[in-house]
């Protein structure tokens, strides 16, 4: 339902700059649609440079960025972007006097400017895109020592401090009863689905499978827990054991882990069978997915990925492409009986699955549509877009945190 009157809210992603991040570009527009003033705090990036603009109604403030690597590195990233981002959300208060400030991690170190606004009547939403302590963990793998404790604590003052809370699935909001202590009417799970409205075949669409039958597609950010290098293993072994030659991998997105990869395919000798596209537009990725025949999702599994569900999977299903995962809890609720599961971080299996896909358009057709259907009729962004509103008018009605009491 419309709002009738004009309420101004504020969202504060430091991922990826925003329209580019979906799913923040989503929830902005549904804010907008229902009446909302929407403003948005994110980074610059390629193709977003501009330090102010306001798209299709949606105020839009970016900062630059320092991208790290290392445990101290992202300590100091994080640091210099809290510094922009409380100096643009003052600003934007200044301008718009909003009542919600929506916070999407990682970080979780955006409840320390709801803190501050607190006083001037600002409730806050929590919106866990990722589990910040299983990331780091997936990262330099270990569950111990001080930034571990140190994300643990953050995440912890994140739940304390939001009214409203939002999860990206069932895993999620699981986590935010159990170690956050939300009750669960405040937490509302908004699944990161496709809008068909602007995400959807073309059927005008030229083939183009770089110079073979079939093509394989992964779709997604490129970061060293990805697992894009148990990907490249399951490549090799489909090109130099099985022998095939008639399949292309196309691999689009951009992210920290791609020179990593592109070293990795020179020294594989596969570089005849691989394609990386970079950081592309949102309609560039429809077209690549118009083309392709399967996409796959080589996340190992992990505590963050087995509770985490990929965006990719859903974009493959509104596509009507089959997936091939690694057996993980959150990819078989996400993917049901469009998917083909692989044995966990086993890169030889991984590979049978891809094939088994390859050598037959039967079974690609039967998971495909399959796919299709359940994004059709279930998890797609129309119906997603009614928990995030609920999430709102939750968080003007209640105001400040509500915690589950001590037994």
């Amino acid at each position: 339902m419309k709002k009738s009157f004009d309420t101004a809210v504020c969202i504060v992603v430091e991922n990826l700059p925003v329209p580019l991040d979906r799913r923040v570009w989503k929830e902005a527009c549904a804010l907008r649609d229902a009446g909302y003033r929407v403003s948005v705090i994110c980074p610059k990036g390629k193709g977003f440079t501009a330090a102010y603009e306001a798209i299709e109604g949606i105020e839009i403030y970016r900062h630059r960025t320092w991208e790290a690597s290392g445990a101290l590195g992202y300590f100091l990233e994080y640091g210099i972007a809290l510094m922009a981002e409380l100096y643009l959300t003052l600003k934007v208060f200044a301008r718009t006097k909003f009542r919600i400030l929506q916070a999407c991690n990682p970080p979780d170190t955006i409840f320390l400017i709801a803190i501050i606004l607190r006083p001037l009547g600002v409730r806050f939403i929590f919106d866990q895109h990722d589990l910040v302590p299983e990331l780091f963990e997936a990262k330099f793998g270990k569950r111990s020592g001080p930034l571990y404790r140190l994300a643990l604590l953050f995440e912890s003052c994140s739940f304390r401090t939001a009214s409203t809370c939002i999860a990206t699935n069932e895993s999620f909001k699981e986590i935010a009863i159990a170690r956050g202590g939300k009750h669960p009417e405040h937490v509302f799970v908004v699944r990161n689905c496709p809008d068909l409205k602007t995400f959807r075949p073309n059927p005008r669409q030229v083939s183009n499978k770089f110079g073979s039958p079939l093509l394989v597609a992964y779709v997604g950010f490129m970061g060293n827990q990805d697992g894009l290098d148990l990907l490249l293993d399951s490549v090799e072994h489909i090109v130099k054991i099985d022998g095939r030659r008639d399949t292309h991998f196309l691999l689009v997105g951009g992210g920290t882990a791609l020179p990593k990869l592109q070293k990795l395919i020179v020294e594989k000798k596969i570089e005849a069978f691989i394609t990386l596209t970079g950081q592309v537009s949102h309609n560039e990725v429809a077209a690549y997915l118009s083309q392709a025949d399967l996409g796959v999702a080589p996340d190992p599994k992990n505590p963050m990925n087995d509770n985490s569900t990929m965006i990719k999977i859903f974009e493959y299903m509104a596509f009507g492409l089959p997936v091939v995962l690694f057996d993980l809890k959150e990819g078989r609720r996400a993917a049901g009986q469009a998917a083909l599961y692989a044995t966990p971080n086993d890169t030889r299996d991984f590979s049978n699955q891809i094939t088994k896909l390859l050598n037959s358009k039967e079974l690609r057709d039967e998971l495909g549509s399959f796919g299709r259907k359940r994004i059709e009729n279930t998890l797609n962004w129309e119906n997603e877009k009614i928990s995030l509103l609920q999430a709102y008018e939750t968080a003007l009605q209640y105001g400040y945190a509500v915690e589950v009491p001590e037994s």
